[in-house]
């Protein structure tokens, strides 16, 4: 029996009027055209919002005023002429892991409850400059910790395809976001599979950047070797559109690539004509075997034909470490997770909790406050990663996991 959904069963279905149900490349052309206003984009997606995100719970805050008020600038600067970004003016949904001068950023954490951060992402400066209105900060396991979207301190996000399935995680809140049409774009965050996990589950696309393709300044990192932030869409093309935003050398970020991921526009756009002449598919030959629920290994091999058809040449490839990538995945994250998490001490930002008898010590407050701020599933990882780390196991641990 079919769940409770909030998203249409299907396109063949969905009322060729509604702005929520286009492609951000699409509301983009229309917004060019002048054939509809970036205000009346946003208080579509808004109004979308309002509607079905009760049952959903993709977003922890809404920030209305702020997205309608970007919105009336970029109308107000296309009539004035102005040259603007592609993508002006096309409303967008930010994971509550990334920071926002102004707006609520609490990485699914009760102990960052009521923090109003006093600057921006790169990410975030990026997607401003280029003018895209930010619709409001979506749900996540807290810190990025987990795959279904249930840990997080303020309440679980649904699929919105079926209301009685989780969205993937930890960025559920995201897919979910672009799954219901309540957002064209997402931002999503991937150490592990936030982004990637979460679109399979919920029928968007979620990419994962190159390592160092995305500023990292302005995430509250999880792991650092592992974090990237990237785009959550509808469309392949959306997601190279968002790419080419928020993407590119940031010198606030150590990890930076030197030089932006180039063509990833032009490659998406080749790929609507259907001709993959000359594009080579890599398959992992690690991943056949068992595992895999009844019907997905037979819509991937249904994929690899399609692709054939187009033109492209698909090739098996080996990674010999592959077996090893889950252990050493869960050895890295916990051990850098606790050392990230250890600036979340009652002390500078976020939530005090003060012991309810005894001397009032910085240990004790600290003890304290993470006690209550941290859910069971961050706790579980910080004691993890912090026995990874100590003196007697840190080489045979995480010094041998990085070396995978």
């Amino acid at each position: 029996m079919p769940g409770r959904h909030a998203a249409p069963a299907g396109g063949a279905s969905t009322p060729s009027g509604d702005l929520t149900r286009l492609s951000a490349a699409d509301l983009a052309d229309a917004l060019r055209a002048g054939t509809v206003s970036s205000v009346e984009v946003t208080r579509a997606h808004l109004d979308r919002i309002a509607a079905v995100d009760g049952a959903v719970h993709a977003f922890l805050h809404v920030s209305a005023q702020e997205a309608l008020a970007t919105a009336a600038h970029v109308d107000a600067r296309r009539a004035a002429g102005d040259e603007l970004h592609p993508l002006a003016g096309v409303p967008i949904a930010v994971k509550d892991v990334v920071v926002t001068k102004g707006l609520p950023t609490t990485a699914g954490s009760r102990i960052l409850e009521g923090w109003i951060p006093p600057y921006d992402a790169t990410l975030v400066e990026r997607l401003k400059a280029a003018g895209l209105p930010i619709l409001g900060k979506t749900n996540m396991d807290e810190f990025a910790m987990g795959s279904s979207t249930e840990h997080s301190a303020y309440g679980n996000t649904h699929n919105p395809w079926d209301l009685d399935r989780i969205p993937g995680g930890s960025g559920g809140g995201s897919a979910a976001a672009v799954g219901a049409y309540e957002a064209p774009l997402a931002i999503g965050t991937d150490t592990g599979g936030s982004i990637r996990q979460p679109a399979a589950v919920t029928g968007t696309v979620g990419v994962k950047p190159t390592y160092g393709g995305v500023s990292r300044y302005g995430l509250i990192a999880l792991a650092s070797s592992l974090d990237q932030a990237g785009p959550v869409t509808r469309t392949v093309l959306d997601a190279a559109l968002l790419h080419e935003v928020i993407g590119g050398h940031d010198p606030r970020d150590a990890t930076s690539l030197p030089e932006p991921m180039g063509g990833l526009v032009a490659a998406a756009r080749r790929g609507l004509t259907g001709d993959l002449t000359g594009v080579r598919v890599g398959v992992v030959h690690e991943l056949n075997g068992d595992g895999y629920q009844p019907g997905v290994r037979a819509r991937f091999e249904e994929a690899l034909d399609v692709m054939r058809g187009a033109g492209a040449e698909i090739v098996e490839v080996s990674c010999p470490h592959f077996d090893y990538a889950l252990a050493a995945y869960y050895l890295i994250l916990p051990a850098e997770a606790s050392s990230n998490l250890a600036k979340f001490d009652g002390m500078r930002f976020g939530l005090r909790v003060e012991p309810s008898e005894g001397p009032v010590t910085a240990e004790r407050v600290m003890a304290a406050t993470r006690g209550a701020g941290f859910g069971d599933e961050v706790k579980r990882r910080i004691i993890l990663g912090t026995y990874a780390l100590s003196a007697g196991y840190y080489d045979a641990y995480y010094g041998s996991a990085q070396k995978v």
